[in-house]
């Protein structure tokens, strides 16, 4: 995968790309990234392949607040018309729905925490098969619209919309695949002001209590929606991708 051009849109500093940035380096992509909350210039559409949008505390509605969003999602909309490759974690996802013209906005639950999500059955052909069920990091308010085109492959109690894929090489995922338990505690230390109980949002405790291991199958199913995209915009580098995330 040593011809694959990767860049990451990183929106603050304690929402790294975790698991993503070990996986990217050791496939061989050239990785760059725009830090959002130092540096505005986004790249041109033809200096990447695969364009991966990372988590934020904002909303993707909060233009006037962050007026860079009009430009990151004029640069997501680009990058999926002209076939990039494009993932989304969390605000990520939000940001591609609204990229797309869908509504994103405050869900019923918010869900912080370590919650199950279910594939969602029969998905449509060629969609990527998702685990029946999989336990994994969420922290998030809002949710979306599914963008035209767009074919849901996750679901929670308390979100219709945790995952979605556009074609082969576009995958929103509304959860946090990526997290260690070194992104997990600095998500806490910077927005433990969140915690406040409700259905689907886990104490401080639980949260810094999480352990390495839990981490791991959802890391494996983030490298594995890598080299499924990466392999659709690089079909040679079929690598270990197996396009098939239920054994996983």
């Amino acid at each position: 995968m040593t011809d694959v051009r990767a860049h990451y849109l990183q929106h603050v500093p304690f929402e790294s790309p975790g698991s993503i940035l070990p996986w990217l380096e050791q496939h061989g992509a050239s990785v760059t990234s725009t830090r959002l909350f130092e540096v505005r210039t986004l790249p041109a559409v033809d200096e990447f392949d695969l364009l991966i949008v990372m988590g934020g505390p904002m909303s993707v509605n909060d233009e006037a607040e962050h007026p860079w969003l009009i430009a990151e999602k004029r640069l997501v909309r680009d990058a999926i018309a002209t076939g990039r490759a494009v993932v989304g974690v969390c605000l990520g996802a939000q940001v591609i729905a609204s990229a797309l013209g869908c509504r994103v906005y405050r869900n019923e639950a918010r869900e912080i925490g370590w919650f199950p999500v279910s594939a969602t059955p029969a998905p449509a052909a060629g969609s990527l098969r998702w685990p029946d069920q999989l336990t994994v990091f969420h922290w998030h308010g809002e949710t979306f619209d599914l963008p035209p085109g767009a074919v849901r492959l996750a679901s929670s109690e308390g979100c219709l919309n945790q995952a979605f894929q556009i074609g082969d090489r576009v995958i929103g995922l509304q959860f946090h695949l990526e997290a260690t338990p070194e992104t997990v505690a600095a998500m806490v230390e910077h927005c433990r002001h969140e915690l406040t109980p409700d259905r689907y949002v886990q104490s401080e405790q639980e949260l810094l209590a999480t352990p390495r291991g839990r981490c791991a199958r959802p890391n494996r199913l983030m490298d594995d929606v890598l080299m499924a995209v990466a392999r659709a915009v690089q079909p040679e580098a079929a690598g270990s991708g197996r396009g098939d995330l239920r054994g996983t």
